[in-house]
């Protein structure tokens, strides 16, 4: 009877063992089928390489941590990747849990572009080490003695040390870089530990304001009226197969001062769940335009403000078609704007199919964010060259719509100042007239024209309440003279 009772038991375990074993392969298999169906998957590995190929071979970071410190912290979901390193061919290939591999690759003038060959490799960027020259033709500091009457040393100081506190732990505040510039002089310049000088950092959707800043420039320089419907932008030969779409419907009236201002009407949101929107974009997406040109109307153009980096990569779309070939596309960011204010780090990268990502991949170091915000404090200007045509920084702070929501953004920039729709409004001490480029994770350029100020902050900070913009942006006012000399 014992033998009897104790096969039973034996075979009852194996039994349950393997229906718990046949339950967790059904589970697992369902839970792949669901990710797959949504593309995240997909998405996640692209995510990986994109960012880790950018992180090593556009900022020249060390290839170590760059997992840990800059894609795990961000989703769960991203334990399931595994990277492979190609430092020769400048190139990182992601996999997701053997479901799925993607390869970001660098590429000339286009940095890390996901799904290239990685026989076209480009040279590695290295960071510089800070010249001895003062900003902004070198990396120096000007010396506190010589610092504008009224500026408050030492709670400046005290402000940008605040600022650090958590550097380095991903899920603390993790500032990697502050710069403030008074009257055209750099106050303060600090990169974080771990971080060498000079090396590039990733402004997510600061680049929206970029790319306003160079379609800015090409419309001038090709007699484009920002009033122009986008459907007739293009020079012959370069319009995108979407156009001819919009040409039939609503979207026919959009011009290109409505994607300037994020007023074009398209059914589109500003999702960035792992399964939202922004993803299926930025890395489900070989053309960033096309998809986000895909979309149809939803209201009547210019009667509604909605934020969308869609609309971004739609006037990324725009600039390509006013220049005769893909390599003067390419190379345009760097030859009209990066290197005529010596901004020797930055780089504006594309996707697939060639189209700067305008919504999200611009990389510059902590002195060249702090150019850029010079650059649009001044109109344009750069050691008396206009390098962005005059009327830039007004058409930057207009308001997008006379009310609503739309009086809080301006030209593909942010107005965090405007007293009825700014983010900043509460903040008595923020000068109305600030406007600010704005990025994922807590970047933030601001340009305060009536302080003649410029303050950047850039980190990688995944949990949003570790880090107000506003509120250090009003400390660094506090600090400085409210009179400009």
């Amino acid at each position: 009877m014992n033998k009897l009772q104790n096969y039973w038991v034996h075979f009852s375990v194996k039994k349950m063992l393997l229906i718990i074993v046949a339950v967790l392969m059904l589970l697992s298999a369902v839970a792949v089928a669901g990710l797959t169906y949504f593309g995240i998957p997909r998405n996640a590995a692209g995510m990986a390489a994109k960012g880790v190929c950018s992180a090593a071979f556009v900022a020249g970071r060390p290839l170590h941590n760059l997992m840990e410190q800059d894609v795990l912290p961000a989703s769960p979901v991203l334990a399931a990747i595994g990277i492979t390193i190609d430092s020769k061919m400048h190139s990182i290939t992601a996999h997701f849990a053997g479901v799925v591999s993607r390869t970001a690759v660098l590429l000339p003038d286009r940095g890390c572009v996901l799904d290239q060959s990685p026989s076209q490799a480009a040279k590695a960027f290295q960071p510089s080490v800070n010249s001895a020259d003062l900003w902004p033709q070198g990396e120096a500091v000007l010396p506190i003695p010589k610092w504008s009457k009224g500026v408050n040393a030492d709670k400046l100081m005290q402000v940008t040390e605040h600022a650090f506190e958590g550097a380095g732990n991903p899920y603390a505040a993790n500032a990697r870089g502050v710069a403030i510039v008074h009257q055209g002089r750099l106050l303060v310049y600090k990169d974080a530990p771990g971080f060498a000088a000079g090396t590039a950092l990733h402004g997510w959707s600061m680049a929206k304001t970029i790319t306003g800043m160079l379609t800015y420039k090409l419309a001038h320089q090709t007699g484009l009226p920002l009033d122009k419907p986008v459907v007739d932008a293009f020079l012959p030969g370069r319009a995108p197969s979407w156009v001819q779409n919009w040409r039939g419907d609503e979207r026919q009236h959009i011009s290109v001062a409505d994607l300037m201002f994020m007023r074009d009407g398209l059914a589109s949101t500003e999702d960035y769940q792992p399964w939202g929107s922004v993803p299926q974009m930025l890395w489900g997406a070989p053309d960033v335009a096309s998809w986000a040109a895909d979309h149809p109307s939803e209201v009547p153009t210019g009667k509604r403000w909605r934020y969308l980096s869609a609309t971004s990569n739609i006037l990324s779309a725009v600039a390509r078609g006013r220049l005769e070939n893909d390599a003067a596309y390419w190379a345009y960011p760097r030859q009209a704007l990066f290197e005529p204010i010596g901004a020797r780090s930055a780089v504006m990268e594309t996707d697939a199919q060639g189209n700067w990502v305008g919504s999200s991949y611009v990389w510059a170091s902590v002195g060249d964010w702090a150019r850029l915000g010079q650059l649009m404090l001044q109109d344009g200007q750069w050691n008396g060259q206009q390098v962005i045509p005059k009327g830039w920084l007004q058409l930057a702070g207009t308001r997008a719509t006379p009310d609503g929501e739309g009086t809080g953004y301006g030209a593909q920039s942010w107005l965090v100042g405007d007293p009825q729709s700014g983010e900043c409004k509460a903040f008595a001490n923020i000068p109305a007239d600030t406007l600010a480029m704005q990025g994922h994770w807590g970047q933030i350029v601001a340009m305060i024209p009536s302080r003649k100020a410029v303050v950047v902050r850039l980190g990688w900070t995944f949990k949003r309440n570790q880090f107000n913009e506003c509120q250090f942006l009003s400390d660094v006012i506090s600090a400085l003279p409210s009179e400009v000399n």
